[in-house]
Order: structure tokens, then C-alpha cells, then sequence
């Protein structure tokens, strides 16, 4: 069964050895060219979601929580989580494919249950732009808002803690699991049952990508 523990810290001579795999090879491009795929189509699919009526959804631990705009706060843990994961990962070329594929499944789950469960956002929503993803990604004329169940900027950044094994960097990336969960309930773009699914849909993605980078059942480097 593949591990949900990457393997330690010393990794010499990973990339030569992973790419001399045509079965690597191969994974890692299927997997490149998936999510280059899905990045071209989410733009329309975005646009659509926004023009359906959806369930506005009670949330009394919501309703508990103050109202503020916290979009750059938000960003700067979640890219800063990025950087702390990848200097992990990049060395580790099964690592890396398990994290890529991962990504992809967990944004495979969101467009399904976007697409089956439409939601109209919290009251008191701020909207949150993204200064990357929002210019390079998600392009449309106004704030994307009912892009909701489940968050997958907390569930990224779970990703991110999954990948990186039984490191400090984990346990930095698990609490900045929680934060980001947090912040995105304080600027009222997600729902409490959006936050508290987003892990949960992490570890499951992670979980079968590791069959994916990982065929043989051999140790993750």
C-alpha cells in the first residue's frame, strides 16, 4: 500500500535514477498534460458556476466569527506554505508526482461537487482575489464567489503538509492548514462544512495518488 509518509531526508541522485523509468516518464507527463488541461477549461467552468441560483446554507459557527478583509494575509501564508513545501518535494521526483497528481484529483473532486451541489455564498462575503491565480487562471470580469464546496486553498495546503513527511515543515504546514481555514471563514468566501471537508478530500487525493506515482508499492523519494 504507498505510504503516506514521504521518505527522509536524503534523497542523492533521486532525478537521474526516477527518470531513467520510462514508467516515471511517462506518469509525470500524463500528469503534466492533465493539469494543463484542467487549468484551460477552468476559466469556463467558473464562468457558468457564477450564473446558477444555488441554497443559501445556515452556519451559526459562521455567524460566531467576525467579518474582515484578509485576502493578502491569506496569500502571503499560502504561498509562503508553497515555497516551504517545494524545497522539500522538487528533490523528490515520486514525491513530486504524488503531489502533482493529487492536485489534480483534488480539483477533479471540487468541479464534480461544484457542479452537483450549487451553493449561493455567506452572507457578508469579501471577496477574495488571488494576485496570481485570479490574473493567470481564474480570468473573468468580476470576483469569483460560489466557487465554495469544498476550499481548496485549505485543502491545498494540507497537500502541501501530506508531502512532506514527518518533518518540521509538516507540522508548520498543518497549523498553516488551520489559518488558512480560518481566514477564508473571517472574509466569508467559504462556509464552516467547506473548510472542516477541505482535509478530508486532502488526505483521500493524496492517498490514491500515491498508487499513481507509486505502482510498485516501493518507498516514495
Amino acid at each position: 500500500m504507498p505510504h503516506l509518509i514521504a521518505a527522509p531526508d536524503s534523497v542523492p541522485a533521486a532525478w537521474p535514477a526516477a527518470w531513467q523509468q520510462a514508467a516515471f516518464r511517462y506518469r509525470l507527463l500524463i500528469t503534466l498534460l492533465l493539469l494543463i488541461a484542467l487549468v484551460a477549461n477552468l476559466p469556463h467552468f467558473f464562468a457558468w458556476l457564477q450564473t446558477r441560483p444555488g441554497t443559501l446554507l445556515p452556519d451559526p459557527f459562521l455567524a460566531l466569527l467576525p467579518t474582515h478583509e484578509v485576502s493578502w494575509f491569506t496569500f502571503i501564508v499560502i504561498y509562503v506554505s508553497a515555497g516551504v513545501a517545494f524545497t522539500y518535494v522538487l528533490p523528490r521526483p515520486y514525491v513530486l508526482l504524488r503531489l502533482l497528481g493529487a492536485y489534480w484529483l483534488m480539483q477533479i473532486c471540487r468541479v464534480m461537487l461544484l457542479a452537483l451541489l450549487p451553493l449561493e455564498p455567506p452572507v457578508g462575503l469579501l471577496p477574495l482575489r488571488d494576485p496570481i491565480i485570479d490574473t493567470f487562471i481564474y480570468v473573468s470580469a468580476g470576483p469569483i464567489t460560489k466557487d465554495l464546496f469544498f476550499s481548496g486553498h485549505t485543502a491545498t495546503v494540507m497537500l502541501f503538509a501530506l508531502a512532506t513527511g514527518t518533518s518540521q515543515r509538516r507540522r508548520w504546514l498543518l497549523a498553516a492548514t488551520a489559518v488558512v481555514g480560518l481566514l477564508v471563514m473571517v472574509q466569508r468566501v467559504h462556509y464552516t462544512y467547506d473548510v472542516v471537508a477541505a482535509p478530508i478530500f486532502a488526505l483521500g487525493c493524496y492517498w490514491l495518488a500515491g498508487w499513481w506515482a507509486d505502482p510498485a508499492n516501493k518507498e516514495l523519494v
